[in-house]
């Protein structure tokens, strides 16, 4: 399996899951995610996946400072609809991490590790997602804009050339270059694209 060499230099998202360690999944719950997981459930890698991965892993360093995130007693909001947008592709990836889910989660094991209920849409916020720890209520808002970090010019040529079926392998995977390298340089200049509000 090949992939970009930089999703390997990306930080990964330590997690403790209760519902792991009670079920065997993971010695005491403990285990992480990396970034190509993320896009390998995702079945790509672009400025929306990655802004999701960056999101989640700014905001619970946030939240949860040095020690892993807590999966499973975390509400997530969004303001936008679950149908506008990419809501549903940054909420796929969110949930993936923090597993939170709107209704389609996990209904808990004798009345305690419930995930469904921990997502919710269409949120009185102004942010891009809200975190809350369900164990203190401390939250945090997280702002993602990606556009200081602009694609290649030659990109949208291509795009084009592509979607007429008249690119050749080579400008087929010239695109596909050019596309990465964007991701890799919103990954490189995280602290111009994400912002966080206590």
């Amino acid at each position: 399996m090949k992939y970009p060499d930089f999703f390997d230099s990306i930080d990964t998202i330590k997690v403790v899951d209760p519902l792991a360690k009670i079920l065997g999944a993971f010695e005491d719950g403990i285990y992480e995610f990396n970034y190509l997981e993320v896009v390998k459930a995702a079945g790509h890698s672009c400025p929306t996946v990655a802004g999701a991965y960056i999101t989640a892993y700014t905001g619970l360093k946030v939240l949860y400072q040095d020690k892993p995130a807590v999966r499973g007693e975390i509400k997530v909001e969004f303001k936008e609809s679950l149908e506008d947008g990419v809501a549903g592709v940054i909420s796929n990836v969110i949930s993936q991490i923090t597993g939170a889910t709107d209704k389609s989660g996990f209904k808990g094991l004798g009345g305690k590790f419930a995930r469904h209920s921990l997502m919710h849409f269409d949120a009185d916020i102004s942010s891009s997602v809200k975190f809350t720890r369900v164990d203190n209520n401390k939250s945090v808002n997280v702002y993602y804009d990606p556009s200081s970090v602009s694609g290649n010019p030659k990109m949208q040529q291509l795009m084009q050339k592509m979607m007429g079926g008249m690119a050749n392998q080579a400008e087929i995977k010239e695109f596909g270059d050019l596309w990465q390298d964007r991701v890799k340089r919103i990954f490189e200049n995280m602290s111009s694209v994400v912002k966080v509000v206590v």
